[in-house]
């Protein structure tokens, strides 16, 4: 079998993505080709990627081609880049063609076609987009979806929006989970963690959210929850220990679409010198920040899948998150307290209860972590090839 994946949203090889589709195809990558050295891969990269950057995906059973017509989108219009991506990919004689998201000029291909689709936040959560941005996405998986002939969700959430949303035919869906990078199992140690909060400023114990700063990450109500929590300590404070009045906030995250209204919120905050925004860390940083956390807190209002919540859980870090979406089934009931997003109130309470209940920390620590352990990469590469192998005839 002769299989091509698209492997153009991996920006770093090297080191892998630290988020998103890019990390998604770089792990799947990784997993599948250490499983699979019967069947042939053909890798499409973005032409700016240094061979010697792809250097460790190099193996006798693997192929790297380059598509070369990214920077010249704008000379050439786009039924002809469609045409010539196509031509290349029939220059390959591939068996199967996998994307690892749906691209944004979608066409029907004249090969055997899988469709990764991570979230359908777009048409769950539309007025958090323009009307303009909702409508073109829509257009585009009605188009593409129903053409394909398997689609992947990450999560059963995800699946049923497929087919509430778009009418999709459950048969022609599966259900593959991501996996979980090993190093969230690996402790640290205090001195390490020390060095990380020394290096963003952070100066007591805090809270922590990891993820892009959207808006669907609902992060102004968690600041409004975090004003309440410090607004009821500092009203009461015989009734809590003293180490919670200097309690902080990190939000950890490369900037999204409501960096702006969250950046003038924090700056209008009573408690903004407790509020610290990093921005986008390196990878051995998150993992220090993480082992830090007195709590991880991600009120999401939609997830596909929820990653940054399963490497807290991973880390053995008591987790708050919502109880939309994919989130519930993802995280497992009793791994965490769950809340209603759009409740200020109910974030706020969660955060008080867990932290004057050390039993239950210690309880949610442990099965959190047994939790984190069932998601493993080589899984999802063994059912993902599973998923190759059901659309192609062996008898070929």
């Amino acid at each position: 079998m002769r299989i091509g994946i698209d492997c153009r949203t991996i920006l770093n090889p090297e080191k892998g993505e630290a988020g998103g589709v890019g990390h998604y195809v770089y792990q799947l990558l990784r997993h599948l080709l250490k499983i699979d050295q019967q069947n042939e891969y053909v890798l499409f990269f973005d032409h700016r990627i240094k061979k010697k950057k792809i250097k460790k995906f190099s193996q006798k059973n693997v192929k790297f081609v380059f598509y070369p017509f990214f920077l010249y989108k704008k000379y050439i219009i786009k039924p002809i880049s469609l045409y010539l991506f196509e031509a290349i990919l029939k220059k390959e004689r591939l068996d199967l063609f996998h994307l690892p998201t749906v691209p944004h000029s979608p066409q029907k291909l004249d090969i055997k076609t899988v469709v990764t689709v991570h979230d359908l936040a777009f048409l769950r959560l539309p007025n958090l987009f323009s009307k303009k941005d909702v409508e073109k996405k829509e257009k585009e998986l009605l188009s593409f979806l129903p053409r394909v002939e398997k689609i992947i969700t990450v999560s059963h959430s995800t699946k049923r929006d497929l087919e509430e949303i778009l009418k999709i035919p459950s048969e022609k869906i599966n259900v593959i989970y991501h996996g979980l990078d090993q190093r969230f199992f690996q402790k640290l140690g205090q001195e390490a963690v020390q060095k990380a909060k020394e290096k963003y400023k952070i100066k007591n114990d805090y809270f922590l959210f990891l993820s892009p700063l959207e808006t669907r990450k609902n992060i102004c109500r968690l600041i409004s929850s975090f004003e309440s929590f410090k607004e009821k300590v500092k009203k009461t404070p015989g009734k809590f220990p003293p180490n919670f009045q200097d309690i902080q906030l990190v939000l950890i995250g490369k900037a999204g679409s409501a960096k702006s209204k969250i950046k003038s919120k924090v700056k209008k905050s009573l408690y903004k010198k407790d509020i610290i925004l990093t921005g986008y860390i390196p990878a051995e940083d998150v993992n220090a920040l993480l082992e830090g956390a007195k709590v991880f807190i991600f009120p999401s209002l939609y997830e596909g899948f929820g990653l940054p919540v399963i490497e807290a859980m991973a880390k053995g870090v008591p987790v708050i998150t919502s109880q939309l979406s994919s989130l519930p089934e993802i995280v497992g009931e009793g791994n965490a307290v769950f809340v209603n997003p759009y409740r200020i109130s109910e974030i706020t309470q969660a955060l008080i209860d867990l932290l004057v209940d050390e039993e239950k920390q210690q309880r949610l620590r442990k099965r959190a972590f047994l939790k984190a352990q069932e998601y493993r990469w080589e899984r999802t590469a063994e059912e993902t090839l599973k998923t190759y192998q059901s659309l192609i005839s062996f008898n070929k």
